[in-house]
């Protein structure tokens, strides 16, 4: 059952119905698909940051310092990228994620490896790819996936760019630091209603302008394109379907119908499989919402290190499924 699907008959209704325009057009397909991601992220980001915060209220900072912090580097690194691939967080909860890591106490470059690994490696993409790919390409996209995600966090954690993080995301460390109060349950709820709602306040901006622009491209979806130009064979292949991923708002388990048909067209598994990860970990509105807590500069330095990881990952699977 889809839990979205009402989301999106409504979606159906507003577009075609209502609007009257033409089911599959160019126009009508990003418009649907606008509105459709508008109320499921907007409604996924309340309800997780509300999670979020009734879990804070009760689980200490210091329990989660306990898990990453105060362990050795890489080992941190490596438990958050696999606490990444089990926990279904989409890129729409970045900001949540952020803070209560950064507020945790959980260094820079762990938090990284997190945001990297959750929303690209997921058990519902690695059963789909199992069933259309089978095991081979499911293992090779499991392994590659924690790769990137732990050597980003930790290239990013030697770098030590904490500067490049906004001044009030530091400033509440001191209040993450210190253990929740003694709530009631009524105090627990409006505590996260609270925090929900001022979270929203800040980021819904970002929130639109992002999933306005994948809208507006989602509706020319490359399909055609990246096959006549990213074909085997083409050297520049899985730079361009980075590149063209990023702009692209979906999750792993939503792009890879898509990746099927890239393959069925010519485009190396390689290089699907690189725009695959470009899609989910390297998403347009992510760094939308993420500007609002982190300088330009260290999203581009995320984001490069990142589709260097990427690339290389897809020149490399090019090599080996010759």
């Amino acid at each position: 059952m889809n839990f979205f699907y009402p989301i999106q008959v409504l979606a159906d209704w507003l577009v075609y119905t209502l609007f009257k325009l033409t089911p599959n057009s160019l126009v009508g397909g990003s418009i649907n698909f606008f509105i459709y991601d508008v109320i499921k992220i907007f409604l996924l980001l309340a309800v997780i940051i509300f999670i979020v915060s009734i879990i804070r209220s009760y689980l200490p900072p210091e329990k989660i310092r306990t898990i990453l912090a105060r362990k050795n580097q890489y080992t941190s690194n490596v438990i958050a990228s696999l606490l990444g691939i089990i926990t279904p967080f989409c890129s729409c909860s970045a900001i949540p994620l952020f803070l209560g890591f950064i507020q945790a106490g959980v260094p820079l470059g762990t938090t990284f490896s997190f945001l990297v690994a959750s929303p690209m490696i997921n058990e519902v993409a690695l059963i789909l790819l199992l069933g259309l790919f089978g095991w081979k390409i499911a293992l090779i996209y499991i392994i590659s996936g924690l790769v990137i995600a732990v050597l980003s966090g930790t290239i990013i954690g030697k770098l030590k760019v904490e500067n490049l993080v906004e001044p009030f995301v530091f400033q509440s460390i001191a209040n993450g630091n210190m253990e929740m109060p003694k709530m009631s349950t009524k105090e627990r709820l409006t505590y996260a209603k609270n925090y929900t709602l001022d979270i929203l306040k800040k980021v819904w901006p970002y929130i639109l302008i992002g999933i306005g622009i994948g809208a507006w491209i989602h509706g020319y979806v490359p399909t055609d394109f990246l096959a006549k130009y990213a074909g085997s064979g083409k050297w520049y292949g899985v730079p361009l379907a980075v590149v063209i991923g990023i702009p692209l708002y979906s999750n792993a388990a939503g792009v890879i119908p898509l990746v099927s048909a890239l393959t069925e067209k010519g485009v190396s598994m390689g290089t699907t499989l690189a725009f695959m990860m470009s899609v989910t970990a390297l998403s347009l509105p992510e760094f939308m919402i993420l500007k609002k807590v982190m300088k330009l500069k260290l999203i581009f330095l995320f984001a490069g290190i990142v589709g260097i990881g990427i690339m290389f990952t897809g020149y490399l699977f090019n090599f080996i499924l010759k």
